[in-house]
């Protein structure tokens, strides 16, 4: 064994001249040792669906989707992070290694071949890993992320990764719209599990992802273009047929849905206050039907959330405490129909119609066509409406269909639809953009949050856009009294073996998580 070792080694600075053959005895006889392009997509396309719940267990306790019910309130139920871990760092290696030369290798062999609709789908890839990683952890590293031989990475400001984003999306867009070449949805299908290789269905979730984009410029005047966010919106998803939905195989533990029972990864978090009060009639006056479809009950058949600010379950006895996101009692629920999302047959999603109309619906806002804006906002709601039901259905759980009435009665309620387009607020926009994003949609949820810098007050209300939301009262003594505003960049790959770099940018101090990112500061240049 020493031996071979040292022989590795050698070949690795290039002493020995027979290092080929010798390493040979790596291959593999019974497996091919270059692929087809299209067989690159199906791991890379499960990493983009699913990597954003891996960090949204600690995302969504800053957005107060849900907290930790354990005796003591966690560092990121105190909007803080731990030291020494990779927590919160899953999206920044998917970028990276997940994604990383699997993407080159792919997109170098799609546009060798002229499948300029697989490059176009590799390409929307690359755009999605650095939006994800800079929208959650602002500077990251582009220019020198895969230069060979380098053993530092310097990093890149948020600006550039915004600009890039949108390069890839374009030149997507100009892919996708060929029909040229070796274009072929027979052999996109092979490695396409979202869309089965329709690659004008791509090219809509293009469209939207540079609306999603654009509109994180709302900090940016200067920069922020509503009219064009809109047209983008436009050019993209119609309907809920458009979801950008992943179903899992459910054979293994890393092809069943990460938010099911099997996987286990949510047993002990419960609801928040803030989301229940924002469906339960306290903050609209109106019971939202979604929140006996979407949410748990407790076993005296309350509707009920925590405290972000109490742990131990808010002490509360245990007929009162919330079931856990499967709908059970404790971590109950194995093998079991689940609920919504929480099932591990439910599809889930990267990109959603309502998501998309919601964008348009605040751009619009903003822009002044109220008008615009309401129609978008209702769209928004009613479709994610039927988005819950459907999702409900993937297997069966156990939550019943919202009914023909039941979702016309809560349309028509002008505390929820407004019948004047003028009495439209953002905190409607931004509240039911909140539930139709709740359980998924973390990464948007929090720029929109951070956007509004999550207590900033309505124009028109004077009160909170976001109803009730509450800064929690024990921050950690990382945060310096500061809201976070960012996740570290992960752990190992960064502050094990490139801390240099990461002193360059600040990042190496403690409070580096308070600074805003550039998107939602316009200070920065």
């Amino acid at each position: 064994m020493k031996k071979r070792y040292a022989a590795l080694l050698l070949c690795t600075f290039g002493i020995l001249s027979g290092c080929e053959k010798f390493l040979d005895v790596n291959d593999n006889p019974n497996g091919p040792q270059s692929v087809s392009a299209n067989l690159y997509l199906p791991p890379m396309l499960h990493w983009m669906v699913t990597t954003p719940f891996y960090d949204g267990r600690y995302i969504g306790r800053y957005t107060q989707e849900w907290m930790l019910g354990g005796t003591s309130l966690s560092n990121y139920d105190r909007m803080g992070y731990d030291d020494a871990s990779d927590a919160g760092g899953e999206q920044w290696k998917a970028a990276y290694w997940e994604l990383g030369q699997n993407l080159i290798d792919m997109n170098t062999k799609a546009e060798a071949e002229q499948r300029w609709d697989l490059l176009g789908v590799g390409e929307i890839l690359k755009a999605w890993g650095w939006e994800a990683t800079t929208d959650l952890h602002g500077e990251i590293i582009i220019k020198e992320a895969f230069e060979p031989g380098r053993f530092s990475f310097d990093y890149d400001p948020q600006s550039l990764a915004y600009s890039e984003v949108q390069r890839l999306l374009r030149d997507a867009i100009t892919n996708l719209k060929r029909t040229d070449g070796a274009v072929d949805q027979t052999y996109l299908a092979r490695g396409d599990h979202i869309y089965n290789g329709d690659r004008t269905k791509w090219l809509k979730f293009a469209y939207g992802m540079l609306a999603i984009n654009a509109n994180h410029y709302t900090d940016r005047p200067s920069q922020y273009d509503p009219a064009k966010v809109i047209a983008w919106v436009d050019s993209s998803f119609t309907s809920n047929a458009d979801d950008a939905l992943l179903t899992y195989p459910n054979t293994n533990n890393d092809d069943i849905n990460f938010l099911g029972r099997t996987r286990g990864n949510f047993n002990a978090y419960r609801q928040t206050q803030f989301g229940v009060w924002l469906m339960d009639g306290t903050d609209f006056g109106v019971v939202d039907p979604r929140l006996t479809r979407m949410l748990s009950p407790s076993p005296d058949s309350v509707w009920r959330g925590l405290d972000i600010n109490i742990p131990n379950y808010n002490n509360l006895p245990a007929t009162q405490i919330p079931m856990n996101f499967y709908g059970y009692a404790g971590s109950g629920g194995v093998g079991l129909p689940g609920r919504y999302f929480f099932d591990d047959k439910a599809k889930m999603p990267a990109m959603t119609y309502s998501e998309l109309q919601f964008v348009k619906a605040e751009a619009a806002y903003l822009m002044g066509d109220k008008a615009t804006a309401l129609d978008a906002y209702t769209k928004g709601v009613s479709s994610h409406l039927d988005f819950v039901n459907a999702r409900n259905s993937d297997d069966n759980q156990t939550p019943p269909q919202i009914t023909a009435a039941e979702k016309a009665a809560f349309l028509a309620s002008p505390a929820i639809i407004p019948t004047d387009p003028n009495s439209l607020t953002l905190t409607q926009i931004m509240s039911q953009k909140w539930i139709a994003l709740w359980g998924w949609g973390h990464d948007e949820m929090w720029m929109d949050m951070r956007r509004y810098h999550y207590t900033d007050l309505d124009p028109v209300t004077g009160e909170q856009i976001y109803p009730n939301f509450e800064i929690p009262k024990s921050l950690t003594a990382n945060n310096a009294g500061k809201p976070v505003q960012r996740l570290r960049p992960r752990y190992n790959s960064e502050y094990v073996w490139n801390l240099p770099a990461l002193t360059a940018i600040g990042a190496d101090k403690p409070e580096w998580i308070t600074k805003p990112l550039w998107i939602i500061d316009p200070s920065q240049p």
